[in-house]
C-alpha cells in the first residue's frame, strides 16, 4: 500500500510523494517540518545533508526542495527504499542524492562527511539516539546543525556533550530539537 506526503516549501512545493506502509514509519508532520525548515532557513542553502533514518524521505526531499546541495539518505527497508528511488527519479534529483540501503549503524561506518546538516530521527522503538549520535558526531562539519526528533524528553537521549541545543519544540508526543556542534575546546 502507498501513502502520500506533501513537500511544503521550496522548488517542489506542494509536490506529492509516495511512501510505503511500513510498521513504525511516521513522516515528520507538516507543522513540525515547517518549524524545522524555518529554523534552517539560512543554513540549508548549499548544505551537505545527512538523513540518518530516512523513512518516508520527508526531511530529505524538503531539504533538497529548499536548496540543499546534496542529501545522503539511509534506509534499510528495501520496500521503502524503492519508493525513495522512485521519488529521486520523479524529482530528477539523482545527482543530488545518495541512497544507502542498509542500517544506519552500518552505513555510518562507511559514510564520509563532513555534513553541515543532519536529521537524526530513528524509529522510536529502537532507542538508537545515543549510538547513532556518537557515530554522526565524527562526520560533522565545524558548527554543523543536528535536528533530533524523539518521543521522549531530549535531555534523556544522552547526546554528545559537544552538541548545544539552539531550539526545541513539542508537538503532541513529538519532542524535537535543533543542536549545533560546538567547536569550543572547553566543552
Amino acid at each position: 500500500m502507498k501513502n502520500q506526503l506533501r513537500i511544503i516549501g521550496g522548488q517542489w512545493k506542494r509536490r506529492q510523494l509516495g511512501f510505503a506502509s511500513v510498521d513504525g514509519l511516521r513522516p515528520t508532520p507538516d507543522r513540525v517540518r515547517e518549524t524545522l525548515f524555518n529554523w534552517l532557513m539560512w543554513d540549508i542553502q548549499n548544505a551537505n545533508v545527512l538523513d540518518v533514518c530516512t523513512g518516508s524521505g520527508a526531511l530529505a526531499f524538503e531539504a533538497l526542495s529548499r536548496g540543499a546541495k546534496h542529501v545522503s539518505m539511509i534506509e534499510p527497508n528495501t520496500t521503502q527504499a524503492k519508493f525513495l528511488q522512485q521519488n529521486i527519479t520523479l524529482l530528477d534529483a539523482k545527482t543530488q542524492c545518495t541512497l544507502h540501503i542498509q542500517t544506519a549503524q552500518v552505513a555510518l561506518n562507511k559514510t564520509a562527511g563532513p555534513f553541515d546538516v543532519v536529521f537524526l530521527d530513528p524509529p522510536y522503538s529502537l532507542n538508537l539516539w545515543q549510538i547513532l549520535a556518537e557515530q554522526v558526531d565524527t562526520i560533522l562539519s565545524e558548527n554543523a546543525l543536528i535536528y533530533v526528533e524523539a518521543d521522549r524528553e531530549l535531555n534523556t537521549l544522552q547526546l554528545p556533550s559537544t552538541w548545544v541545543q539552539k531550539k526545541q519544540l513539542k508537538a503532541g508526543m513529538i519532542r524535537a530539537g535543533l543542536y549545533q556542534k560546538s567547536t569550543n575546546d572547553s566543552c
